[in-house]
């Protein structure tokens, strides 16, 4: 976990929080800025900011069948529809005071909160399944509620009186329940964050940051001070980081539904290519154009490699480092002349030792490509044996870095299990069998624990990819060396 990563998002809390205080308790400095007109310029930009996002995300939501994508867009539609209301609601601008405007502004904030803590929740959750089956018509339904809600409150002012959210003693417990909901929303984006680095979830994050303190300011804040003023700046920043994100998100799959289908995705293909840098995908062209067995082969290792992470309880940025590394371990082939990687019998030694240099190969190759030490571990020693006896470096036991010691587990797993042109495949048992054999000797036995466990508990991990083994057999028309995988 990178330092900046923590530092950004806490100052984003502190400092404006901190500015605020110093404000509220410099009477002459936080002097009166009634602006009546310019209130209602900054609230139409953010609602106008908030609505181009929903519109946007709600689009992709509705194309990518996904209802998490959806809650996002209702986020936005709640704070961009309501806001509103508080800008039309601008005391002596169009109507007469009222409470409409603290409340309308209270609400905007609480509902957006509350659809972007739906949209951080697991997919698996009861809540989340009882409301995916209304997709198709939440964000509708929804809009049509918040619209008549909008015009009934704008023509009856006097109603806001029912609900005073502006006022104790309500509006401590809303600010208390905003700032526990966008903490956990902040943390459970964070832990995704850490995992693939999408740019659009560091945005949701800076704005949930920023809608803490909106909210807050909007509770201890005196009307028309500077220090009032300030959450409509926090709030369109908000929107302005997130619009950032959107095309950033964008900039790195330049297609709306690619862009959110890998956000919330537990495809695990989708998982591993949907977070895939600009340079990692070149290197996979590159070896699909080499050779179709080598990249159908990569998808599937970095598919086991990433269950079995997780089953050893590594961390998001071990993840994400199997997924960059594991995706593109076998590199190096590109330098191996076709007519050894091709040759459809058993290699003599010297084609062996052309074969076993591919590790060194792809290394010196991602490490002038900026590659992180953990992806350039797993490229290099994913061949090194716990015994000593592999390539290139005869590494030993420990000394083997643990992300190659899971990718080697994989590695051989997948071989095993697929077909080549001098054998068929390898049942799922006879594979198991030799890898628990060489537990020890081969593999670290550790790893070799964690992968009998995962099959155990979900045998769909090992026969998920059997039809993408299908699929690039069919595409494969070259042949691999014995023992070359």
């Amino acid at each position: 976990m990178k330092l900046r990563d923590v530092v950004g998002p806490v100052m984003a809390v502190i400092v404006p929080f901190v500015l605020f205080e110093i404000l509220r308790t410099h009477p002459s400095w936080d002097v009166p800025m009634v602006a009546l007109k310019g209130h209602f310029y900054v609230v139409s930009s953010v609602a106008m900011l908030s609505m181009m996002v929903a519109i946007a995300v709600g689009i992709a939501g509705h194309r990518v069948r996904n209802i998490k994508v959806s809650f996002l867009a209702l986020a936005f539609i709640s704070l961009g529809e309501i806001f509103t209301v508080h800008g039309l609601s601008t005391p002596n601008l169009m109507m007469h005071a009222s409470h409409l405007p603290g409340v309308a502004a209270q609400a905007s904030t609480l509902l957006a909160t509350f659809w972007l803590w739906l949209s951080s929740m697991s997919s698996d959750s009861a809540l989340i399944v009882r409301l995916s089956g209304l997709q198709g018509r939440l964000i509708p339904v929804w809009l049509v509620i918040i619209v008549v809600l909008s015009i009934v409150s704008i023509m009856n002012p006097h109603l806001m009186n029912l609900i005073p959210l502006d006022q104790n003693p309500l509006k401590w417990p809303v600010a208390c329940l905003v700032a526990v909901m966008n903490l956990i929303t902040i943390y459970r984006y964070f832990q995704s964050y850490r995992y693939s680095r999408f740019p659009l979830q560091k945005a949701i994050i800076y704005s949930c940051c920023w809608l803490i303190v909106a909210q807050y300011i909007m509770s201890a804040g005196e009307l028309w001070r500077v220090s009032w003023w300030m959450y409509h700046f926090l709030l369109l920043a908000s929107m302005i980081v997130m619009i950032t994100g959107l095309l950033r998100q964008y900039a790195s799959n330049p297609s709306w539904n690619m862009t959110f289908k890998g956000l919330y995705s537990t495809d695990p293909m989708e998982r591993i290519t949907s977070c895939l840098s600009p340079s990692v995908r070149n290197l996979i062209h590159a070896t699909e154009e080499k050779d179709l067995y080598t990249a159908g082969h990569n998808f599937r290792v970095t598919m086991y490699a990433m269950k079995l992470g997780e089953e050893m309880k590594l961390s998001p940025e071990e993840l994400r480092a199997i997924s960059q590394g594991t995706i593109i371990h076998d590199v190096g082939k590109i330098h191996v002349p076709n007519e050894v990687l091709n040759k459809p019998g058993r290699l003599t030694p010297e084609e062996r030792e052309i074969i076993e240099l591919h590790p060194v190969k792809g290394y010196e190759m991602c490490r002038t490509l900026g590659f992180m030490k953990d992806e350039l571990d797993i490229i290099r020693y994913h061949h090194e044996k716990w015994d000593g006896t592999g390539y290139p470096d005869q590494l030993k036991g420990e000394e083997i870095p643990l992300l190659a010691r899971i990718v080697a587990v994989a590695d051989v797993y997948d071989a095993l299990t697929s077909t080549r042109a001098y054998r068929k495949a390898w049942t799922h048992e006879e594979a198991m069998k030799l890898i628990t054999r060489d537990q020890g000797t081969h593999f670290d036995a550790d790893c070799v624990m964690a992968w009998i466990r995962v099959c155990e508990k979900d045998p769909q991990v090992y026969e998920y990819p059997a039809h993408l083994v299908e699929e690039w057999d069919q595409k494969r028309t070259l042949t691999v060396p014995e023992g070359s995988a």
